[in-house]
C-alpha cells in the first residue's frame, strides 16, 4: 500500500477516527460502573449548591459577544498567516494593537441600558 494514500486528509482521518472509536469501546467495557447521581448533570458549581438565578441577555449583549467572537478567530487567522518577514512583523504589531482596541471596545461599551 502507498504510504502517500494512507497520508492523505481523508484517510487518515478515518484511521485515526476508527483507532479512537476502538480505544473508546475498549475502555468503556472496563470502566467503572457507579450509581446515578442527580448531580452529575448539574454544571460545575466547586461542590457548591448554588441558588437559581435567572439572568436573560439582550440580543445587544449576544451581538456584541459574537462580534468579540469573531473578530478574535479572524485575526488568530490573519496573524497566523502573515509571511515572516520584517516588514509584515510591524503590520502585524499594527494590526494585533487596532484589534485590541476594537476588543476593548466591544467588552467595555456600553449596551442600551446605559444609553437611556
Amino acid at each position: 500500500m502507498n504510504t502517500n494514500f494512507l497520508l492523505s486528509p481523508p484517510v487518515a482521518f478515518g484511521l485515526f477516527l476508527l483507532i479512537v472509536f476502538l480505544v473508546y469501546r475498549f475502555f468503556r467495557k472496563r470502566a467503572a460502573k457507579g450509581k446515578d447521581h442527580t448531580g452529575k448533570y448539574l454544571p460545575y458549581s466547586g461542590g457548591q449548591n448554588l441558588p437559581l438565578v435567572e439572568v436573560q441577555l439582550s440580543y445587544q449583549e449576544y451581538f456584541r459577544l459574537g462580534l468579540l467572537f469573531g473578530l478574535i478567530h479572524v485575526s488568530t487567522l490573519v496573524i497566523s498567516l502573515m509571511p515572516l518577514q520584517v516588514e509584515s512583523h510591524k503590520i502585524g504589531i499594527f494590526y494585533l494593537a487596532a484589534l485590541s482596541v476594537s476588543a476593548f471596545g466591544l467588552v467595555r461599551g456600553k449596551s442600551n441600558k446605559d444609553w437611556k
